[in-house]
């Protein structure tokens, strides 16, 4: 089990290991528990990812570990 408060501040990298950013907030549609969305604050421009108020929006979906570092894939 992971806890919210767990990945806070974690460090977003995307699956060939460059550094995204930091975990900001996570996006949850609290009707249905789904977790939506992770709001990441950017180390750096990376292609790909829609932005929004400064942050990386990336969908749930494209999350596929979770341990020392919180790792994406990216998606075209």
């Amino acid at each position: 089990m992971i806890t919210a408060k767990s990945l806070a501040k974690k460090t977003v990298t995307l699956s060939d290991g460059t550094i995204l950013g930091e975990l900001h907030n996570i996006l949850v549609d609290f009707k249905t528990g789904t977790l939506l969305s992770l709001l990441v604050k950017p180390a750096r421009k990376v292609d790909g990812f829609e932005m929004q108020d400064g942050l990386y929006v990336i969908p749930f979906e494209y999350v596929k570990a979770v341990s020392d570092y919180v790792v994406v894939d990216r998606r075209k």
